[in-house]
């Protein structure tokens, strides 16, 4: 559905540092910077960009916006949460874990990045899985 998701960022070097140890831990490598100074991360199914604003105002985090990686485990998530935390992430709701009603259960957790924007990472878990 996605081509790609740019992400504003004051400091590219700080932001890529982040994001390069918590997108390995998704199996992702890291950040490539180009000509204009962005760092992006290709997969073949969209691009995560992290840029400084093109109209020379401060970067800020969306409010209500929330950008969602998916990850293959729940100990993956675990894990995500982790090593964003030991690289300059804060953890914010709740602590990792099962979230959903119903049929629908997910294991996500919750970060904000070194700039304040709202990530997170989810994996799906089986409708019989007993919570």
């Amino acid at each position: 559905m996605f081509s790609h998701i740019m992400i504003g960022s004051n400091d590219v070097a700080r932001s890529k540092a982040f994001y390069d140890a918590i997108m390995k831990v998704l199996n992702y490598n890291e950040g490539v910077v180009d000509e204009k100074g962005r760092c992006m991360y290709f997969t073949p199914t969209g691009v995560l960009g992290l840029t400084k604003p093109i109209d020379g105002e401060e970067a800020s985090h969306g409010n209500g916006m929330t950008i969602g990686f998916l990850a293959d485990s729940p100990e993956i998530v675990n894990e995500w949460h982790r090593i964003g935390l030991a690289n300059g992430g804060v953890s914010i709701e709740q602590p990792p874990g099962v979230r959903g009603t119903g049929e629908r259960q997910l294991y996500l957790a919750y970060l904000r990045d070194p700039d304040g924007n709202k990530i997170c990472t989810t994996h799906f878990l089986p409708s019989d899985v007993a919570l």
